[in-house]
């Protein structure tokens, strides 16, 4: 199972993101989509999991959770925006991914068995922060994620 990772759209999802999406069972949005659009076309490629960033303050934003958690096969994800206001006590058990955004930097870090990814931010460039989503293939152990520079058309 092949899980696409983004975050950070601010309304603006390239071709590139797109292109790197493709070919993924499940896509994670994890928060500042921006534009309802974006997870409609999203939704075209694959399934999509999506929670509110704190740009998403329209009308349209209220039907997106602030935190969710994705089956992405047996394996058990939550996904939220701000890895700062993850609050252990509300993950389910057996969680082995958490998938957040916010900060706009891409990375990766295993803390107590629980692999804690954010892709980075697929919108706007911000500062001088690369423009990136992720990939990560569920059935290849140990995981690796796959960041990719969607800054290129």
């Amino acid at each position: 199972m092949i899980l696409g990772l983004i975050s950070d759209t601010h309304g603006l999802l390239r071709p590139s993101a797109l292109r790197a999406m493709s070919g993924a069972d499940l896509i994670i949005h994890a928060g500042d989509v921006g534009e309802p659009k974006i997870l409609e076309v999203l939704k075209e490629i694959a399934p999509v999991v999506a929670v509110r960033g704190n740009v998403d303050t329209a009308e349209w934003a209220d039907a997106l959770p602030a935190t969710a958690v994705a089956n992405g096969g047996p394996t058990k994800i939550y996904v939220l925006h701000d890895v700062k206001e993850l609050n252990l006590k509300l993950v389910p058990p057996r969680t082995a991914i958490v998938v957040s955004g916010h900060s706009h930097k891409p990375g990766q870090v295993e803390r107590n068995n629980i692999l804690y990814v954010n892709p980075g931010s697929a919108g706007p460039r911000r500062f001088n922060l690369p423009i990136t989503v992720a990939r990560l293939n569920l059935d290849k152990k140990p995981w690796s994620v796959e960041f990719i520079d969607v800054s290129k058309p």
